[in-house]
């Protein structure tokens, strides 16, 4: 964080000062502010969150002990480190992270880009910053840091030397994006799709669409949204972007999209992808497996060159990229037995995706094998996408169809009734029956996906299974 006064936090936080160990209101702090306590640094800066089934306060003293400078807390505590007290530290982590990022801004140089969609976020996030690092201090989120807590603690990495702040934003109610977003107020802001990822918790697809555009209302006037031109929903943003007098950039597959994809042949190895942007030919070997992540690639394409970066220099930095992250696509096993670990989340629209990698990828005399678990936030539509699943699993032809955990069970009994009834499509209650059957199960030439949403627990499988054939 940059040089801050205890005072002057204090006052943007509205809460009251406790100063110890010597410290005064004119006591300056600049370290790194996080949540977790183990993550405290000499001089930084912990955020007393109180959790689900801990307390944040209860690690106050472990923090100190970490060299925290200064803890933001509920109630005043006897640990000794100056301490602000807040009404509450999640309201108080937004208005530090607004007031930081307010005061950079001022000097004139940080560019910051926001991104959302029902899938791919944190892919394009990396995709765009790994382009930008070459041109300046670029911050984004670690991992998937795109809630009313994650936000806000990579907001408040930035430094007066940073150039771009890249933005994931995420969606677990209607107004939380527009809260994000509204911290800082994006320059660029990049809707990838509406999907059915969280539409239980929305109410329907037309509710998520509706949070989505949130992102395009809170990108500043005269701005820039940058939206697919193949998801009819995020191009009926268009409007919304007019109104605020942005401009509007374009990315996809079709003739109308500025930044596009006009051949793409998907491989073992990754993709590759003939392109045009703004008129110009250029050829992408995407290392990232999977045709979706192509998509993913143009948005941080259209991006990265509105601002500034030449196209050739963006397409030659995404193809040094080898994975989108830990558990996503990622590439495990050895030749022999390959495993796709892909369940760090999952979606109705990323599990069709990831599905149709596998058989993309699978060449003559190997076998597809997909390991399943449920999908998560869909809410009443749940039964209905898990269906969908199961038959799409049958329709590609997957010739091992793995379904584990009883929310998942409904792929299993539909992928039995569009015919997979002689073996291919087995049911297990839970990981570490999985595990002993595919240990025997798999051979030489199988290509396996794992996916499910992160609560299934299913990562760890995959990870178990890419150790065991390494």
């Amino acid at each position: 964080m940059i040089s801050t006064s205890l005072s002057h936090i204090a006052d943007v936080l509205g809460g009251r000062l406790i100063a110890r160990r010597g410290d005064t209101g004119d006591t300056v702090v600049s370290g790194l502010v996080d949540t977790d306590s183990r993550l405290i640094e000499p001089g930084g800066i912990f955020v007393a969150k109180p959790g689900e089934t801990t307390d944040g306060h209860l690690f106050v003293g472990t923090a100190v002990e970490r060299g925290a400078a200064l803890a933001i807390v509920e109630r005043e505590l006897d640990d000794d480190v100056s301490q602000i007290v807040v009404p509450d530290v999640v309201t108080a982590l937004s208005d530090l992270a607004r007031d930081v990022v307010d005061r950079v801004r001022a000097g004139g140089e940080l560019k910051i880009v926001g991104i959302t969609g029902s899938n791919g976020k944190t892919t394009t996030k990396n995709l765009l910053a790994r382009i930008l690092a070459d041109e300046g201090e670029t911050v984004s989120p670690r991992a998937s840091f795109n809630n009313e807590v994650g936000a806000p603690l990579t907001m408040l990495r930035v430094t007066d030397a940073t150039r771009f702040l890249v933005s994931e934003f995420g969606a677990s109610a209607p107004g939380a994006i527009a809260h994000l977003a509204g911290l800082v107020t994006p320059d660029i802001g990049v809707v990838l799709m509406v999907g059915m990822a969280h539409a239980g918790g929305f109410g329907g697809i037309e509710s998520t669409f509706h949070a989505k555009s949130e992102l395009v209302k809170a990108t500043r006037e005269g701005g820039l949204a940058v939206l697919n031109a193949d998801d009819p929903r995020v191009a009926a943003m268009e409007p919304i972007a007019r109104e605020r007098g942005q401009g509007v950039r374009w990315f996809g597959r079709g003739e109308r999209a500025e930044v596009r994809a006009v051949d793409v042949e998907v491989s073992a190895s990754g993709t590759r992808a003939d392109l045009l942007v703004d008129g110009q030919a250029y050829t992408l070997t995407l290392r990232v497996l999977g045709e979706h992540h192509v998509m993913n690639a143009l948005a941080a394409l259209a991006a990265a060159t509105a601002l500034g970066v030449p196209a050739a220099d963006a397409i030659a930095r995404l193809e040094t990229v080898e994975i989108a992250e830990r558990w996503r696509m990622q590439p495990l096993g050895s030749e022999r037995v390959r495993i796709i670990n892909d369940a760090y989340n999952a979606s109705p629209d990323s599990m069709a995706a990831a599905l149709r990698t596998l058989a993309q990828i699978t060449g003559p005399g190997e076998r597809t094998v997909a390991v399943l678990g449920a999908m998560s936030e869909l809410g009443e539509y749940a039964d209905e996408e898990h269906d969908r699943v199961g038959l799409l699993a049958v329709r590609l032809r997957i010739q091992r169809i793995v379904v584990i955990g009883p929310e998942a069970r409904r792929m299993y009994l539909e992928a039995i009734a569009q015919g997979s009834w002689d073996g291919e499509a087995v049911f297990f209650a839970d990981a570490d029956a999985a595990f002993d059957y595919l240990s025997t199960e798999l051979r030489d030439g199988d290509r396996v996906l794992v996916k499910s949403s992160n609560s299934a627990g299913l990562r760890h499988l995959g990870d178990r299974l890419g150790d065991l054939f390494a």
